[in-house]
């Protein structure tokens, strides 16, 4: 894992964060994503931490439920009723936390049909990560990529 005190620098950093994230950000900086996400992969192992899969839940949006439920072997109703609930957004996310298809070994059960947000998650290769600035920082307090990748577009 790339750094073991990554929470506690994450909550030191906040501040920042928030300042940096508030100014629009800019093409060079958006280009730049892609380089620093990389960075970040290759420097943390998301099966060593697992925060996403243990303390949030996706969204699971339509085409989510029909590849999962088609993937699990259960009719798409069945799969809503056994695993998901909707949330104040009037989204599907799952019933309970950790992720019902995460393994003790922290793989996903369902990682090849896995919903678009898991895939996508923590978005530090798209232009969301510094657009949508409340997400980023709750990201960077969950994943260690997400700091690295925030921390690393501030201080380069």
């Amino acid at each position: 894992m790339y750094d073991p005190n990554w929470k506690q620098k994450s909550a030191k950093e906040q501040k920042s964060f928030k300042k940096y994230l508030s100014k629009k950000p800019d093409r060079k900086a958006i280009r730049r994503l892609p380089e620093v996400h990389e960075e970040a992969f290759e420097k943390i192992d998301c099966l060593d931490c697992a925060n996403c899969c243990k303390n949030h839940s996706p969204r699971f949006k339509m085409p989510d439920i029909k590849r999962i439920a088609k993937f699990v072997g259960m009719k798409e109703g069945a799969f809503i009723q056994t695993y998901l609930q909707l949330d104040s957004d009037n989204d599907y996310v799952l019933q309970s936390s950790p992720c019902t298809f995460l393994n003790d070994d922290n793989t996903c059960q369902i990682y090849e049909a896995r919903p678009s947000d898991c895939a996508r998650y923590p978005y530090t290769d798209e232009d969301v990560f510094l657009k949508r600035k409340n997400i980023t920082l709750k990201n960077t307090q969950v994943c260690p990529a997400a700091y690295f990748v925030l921390n690393k577009m501030i201080t380069n």
